[in-house]
């Protein structure tokens, strides 16, 4: 079974360490108990939405790119093919060619 919690938990820690802060500076930043931040990270308590919030103002990283990162990886985890965000650049280019010749 697919924990979210774990996967937003892991998320969490590599943008924290990505940015090379210390769960101690990104606790209180976001006003969040270490304690409580380290059992987020470790996927062993369920964040409120207000937490991650928080947590993601101190990361400095907006909600939906932490989100999106969840999201990616659990499609991974499903199996799940996730669409691309960006065409490939041939298809853009057939697609303009196409539109000059008309």
């Amino acid at each position: 079974m697919v924990l979210v919690r774990q996967e937003i938990g892991d998320v969490l820690r590599d943008f924290r360490l990505q940015k090379a802060m210390t769960l101690r500076q990104v606790a209180g930043r976001a006003s969040v108990a270490l304690g409580y931040l380290s059992e987020v990270e470790r996927g062993q308590k369920e964040a409120s939405s207000e937490i991650l919030a928080s947590v993601a103002d101190a990361l400095d990283t907006p909600i939906s790119v932490i989100m999106r990162e969840v999201g990616e990886r659990l499609a991974i985890i499903e199996g799940v093919t996730t669409v691309p965000d960006t065409l490939p650049d041939e298809l853009v280019a057939e697609f303009d060619a196409d539109l000059v010749i008309r």
